[in-house]
């Protein structure tokens, strides 16, 4: 068993990359990828636990992006997976992910001053402690839970901190285009994250992945908490058609999301096999 989507405490998980190292050793999984959003951070610092332990550790990101409508302009969210399954990724590559990373404190501080407009005041520095290299909307939400402004993380969300919510405020991302690029450039292999978000309607998912596998996109997460066997086995069908590598893990967050189990996601709903990683090891290096 392996899991190749998870998150430590430098994007938006709460387990250090040592605890999850341990955890990820403790139940015996046989390889672990830690995916954090927009950085290695968690994966420089999970190495040296992992190969201590002979833990099988792949170097992986989520990187938020924009799949844009030339007509419209609006940008649906796309998270694509990078795995750095022949090498470490380049200097080009991380100092591109600090440019993004600017861009995110760019909209914290202007969400912190919509917030604070509304009689719901966060401070900035206080979301910075609590997300480390990567704070985001997911700590504004705890912190608003913790102030007494919202009932929970969720509601945060729906009222505050979603599109359409009060406070949201746009960031500028990269489009889906560039992301895959990007990735494909430092030697990663681009891979779409729980492509059940693209939309459940009928064909959704297929047309847009068909679109950004002419942007580069070479793989699809299969395997994922939110899908049900019926969307796993429609999405093994599709790569199968589209000729595309296969990934999946449980999209772990630690106490930020207490319902998905690092391995096994919810109620045992994620088992991916160790034969996955050794076919996207044989693709990539056809990226």
């Amino acid at each position: 068993m392996i899991d190749l989507h998870t998150h430590t405490d430098e994007s938006d998980g709460t387990l250090s990359p040592g605890q999850l190292v341990r955890a990820a050793v403790d139940m015996g999984l046989e390889a672990l990828a830690v995916t954090d959003h927009d950085t290695f951070a968690g994966y420089d610092r999970a190495a040296g636990p992992a190969r201590a332990a002979g833990l099988d550790l792949v170097c992986g990101i989520e990187v938020s992006t924009k799949l844009r409508n030339p007509a419209t302009g609006y940008g649906k969210a796309v998270h694509v997976l990078g795995y750095f399954l022949d090498g470490v990724p380049t200097t080009e590559f991380r100092l591109w992910l600090g440019d993004m990373q600017q861009s995110r404190r760019d909209r914290n501080e202007r969400l912190a001053e919509r917030l604070e407009s509304l009689g719901k005041p966060v401070a900035l520095a206080e979301v910075e402690k609590l997300g480390r290299s990567i704070a985001g909307r997911p700590h504004f939400a705890k912190l608003m839970v913790e102030k007494g402004y919202v009932g929970s993380v969720q509601e945060a969300f729906e009222i505050y901190l979603g599109e359409g919510g009060k406070a949201y405020v746009e960031r500028e991302e990269p489009g889906v285009a560039e992301g895959i690029r990007k990735i494909r450039e430092a030697g990663g292999l681009a891979a779409v994250a729980h492509p059940i978000r693209l939309g459940r309607h009928p064909g959704v998912a297929d047309r847009l992945i068909g679109e950004m596998r002419g942007f580069g996109l070479r793989g699809i997460e299969a395997y994922h908490s939110d899908h049900s066997r019926q969307d796993v086995a429609l999405f093994l069908e599709l790569a199968r058609r589209l000729g595309m590598a296969v990934t999946g893990g449980t999209d772990f967050h630690g106490g930020a999301k207490p319902g998905i189990q690092l391995g096994t996601g919810i109620n045992g709903n994620v088992a991916v096999p160790r034969s996955v990683l050794e076919r996207l090891r044989g693709q990539g290096a056809r990226t």
